[in-house]
């Protein structure tokens, strides 16, 4: 069977299983805390579990249901009793906000997202599954900083090698670093202008969203540079450093003198294809770990956070599109000055092969005789820009990765965090240009680049997890993008070169085995 087959069976029957909880199974709304009744309101006397975020020892004096960002109704709070009665007229996964009572504008009200009762029959029928569910992200976490330290420093190393095909290398790396730039910015574009985390109930924990991320973009430049980079490479936190040393470090391989220079070169490509054996290995438990994530989520709120994730969805796909249907037939007609309709039909089956196996890297051989055979593009060419593409080129993984991250901090800025500046954004471009050519070109692999730029944002990892959900038909959708501006710079750098086979593609071309 068809991995991707495979995951959406287990995808099926995780929503089957968790509504079948919701069905059945009583779990009464909690908020985490307890009250006593004071004048004028009620005083929180501790906070715990969903309620975290609010202060022991402040004085409330109103309670604001709430949908996502949207209020639903305004309740004062006299006594304990009060509160309860609010709780219980919520659902669980749903957002209180409670208003103290020196806040009479409603300037900062503090979110908390209800969670079931720890001790209810549905709760105890979670637990195993949210433990799987958490296993299987611990494991996604522990690729990040070895998986993102090995690719870059290879990428940057292998491209620095090629000194005889200098004056090729910089076309191809221009044209991959410009369209990966450009999807980036179409999709921040977007993010921003249809807002899907806007108001989406993903039934995540609002005390996650507490996040010190008061500092502009020079702080953030500074925070770049590690001072211990041992210290860096312990933490998730800290992968702008990471990354910073990985580039710098890459490079250096390559001004270094021989035989130095190509023996540390080895040792890191080695170790990224060890990394990436690991990575396949963990993403082979993904139909496993959507599942348990699936009942967790589904069983705790419902089927509706897959209505934001829909419009999550829509947001992706109407990125890829555009990027595949216009800005790279634009390079291609303007740049290249070849027809992207008769480039399109001659990559046929590398695209197809893209969509079914949802791997550039396993695309790869399939892409070469492709551009060959049918696009009539040189060797020279293609075996210089196409496995360098498959490397560091995934357009799609980069639109991906910002259009996730943006629309994760949209929902948790609705539960009380702090929206992203025009700086975060600016940090979440340059993180998904750089994250995408350390992507490795394997199913689901963006996902974990994605856990990169969330950690490097002091933003809880956690919405990631459930983007899990739905990343399979995007994974498919942004490896037939990526694959397809492959293509297309082959065809660009081979026309700067002077090759006019381009303008034959499709013509009088054998089918690729």
């Amino acid at each position: 069977m068809q991995f991707h087959w495979k995951v959406l069976i287990w995808m099926v029957a995780g929503v089957l299983v968790g509504l079948g909880m919701q069905r059945f199974l009583d779990a009464p709304a909690w908020s985490g805390a307890r009250w006593s009744a004071a004048p004028g309101g009620v005083e929180l006397v501790a906070a715990g579990g969903p309620s975290r975020g609010l202060e022991p020892g402040a004085l409330y004096d109103r309670v604001v249901r709430h949908r996502g960002t949207r209020a639903q109704e305004v309740l004062p709070v006299a006594a304990p009793e009060d509160v309860a009665a609010a709780v219980a007229a919520a659902q669980n996964g749903e957002v209180l906000w409670f208003v103290r009572a020196d806040d009479p504008e409603l300037n900062a009200p503090q979110a908390v997202a209800l969670a079931m009762e720890p001790d209810s029959p549905r709760a105890r029928w979670i637990a195993p599954f949210a433990f799987a569910a958490d296993i299987f992200l611990a494991l996604l976490k522990m690729l990040i900083v070895p998986l993102i330290f090995a690719s870059i420093v290879s990428g940057v190393a292998s491209v620095g090698t090629m000194k005889d095909l200098r004056r090729m290398g910089l076309k191809t790396f221009t044209y991959y670093m410009g369209t990966s730039l450009l999807a980036v910015l179409l999709g921040q574009t977007l993010v921003n202008l249809i807002r899907p985390g806007d108001g989406a109930e993903l039934g995540l924990s609002a005390a996650a969203a507490v996040g010190d991320r008061e500092e502009n973009f020079a702080d953030i430049l500074r925070r770049m540079v590690p001072e211990n980079v041992v210290s860096a490479m312990t933490q998730n936190g800290a992968m702008l450093q990471v990354i910073f040393f990985s580039l710098l470090l890459g490079y250096f391989i390559t001004r270094a003198a021989e035989p130095h220079s190509s023996r540390v070169r080895d040792v890191f490509e080695g170790f990224f294809h060890v990394m990436m054996r690991m990575a396949e290995g963990v993403l082979s438990l993904l139909p496993y770990g959507v599942f348990a994530l699936l009942v967790k989520v589904v069983a705790s709120t419902g089927f509706e956070p897959f209505r934001a994730l829909l419009v999550y969805m829509l947001t992706v796909t109407l990125a890829l599109v555009l990027h595949a249907g216009v800005t790279l037939p634009l390079v291609l007609r303007l740049v290249g000055r070849v027809s992207p309709l008769r480039w399109a039909k001659a990559m046929a089956p590398a695209l197809m092969t893209a969509f079914s196996t949802s791997s550039s890297s396993m695309t790869l051989p399939v892409t070469l005789r492709t551009v060959e055979g049918r696009g009539h593009v040189s060797n020279k060419v293609t075996s210089f820009t196409l496995p360098l593409g498959a490397t560091i080129n995934m357009d799609g993984t980069a639109l991906y990765e910002c259009i996730g991250v943006i629309f994760l901090a949209q929902y948790y800025a609705g539960l009380g965090g702090a929206p992203l500046t025009w700086g975060d954004q600016a940090l979440v471009v340059l993180m998904a240009l750089l994250a995408s050519v350390g992507a490795a070109g394997i199913p689901s692999a963006g996902l974990v680049m994605m856990l990169t730029i969330l950690s490097a944002l002091k933003l809880p990892v956690e919405g990631a997890a459930l983007l899990l959900a739905v990343d399979r038909p995007l994974d498919m959708l942004r490896t037939v993008v990526n694959v397809w501006s492959d293509t297309c710079g082959a065809a660009v750098v081979a026309r700067s070169e002077g090759e006019e086979g381009p303008l034959r593609a499709g013509v009088g071309a054998d089918e690729p085995a």
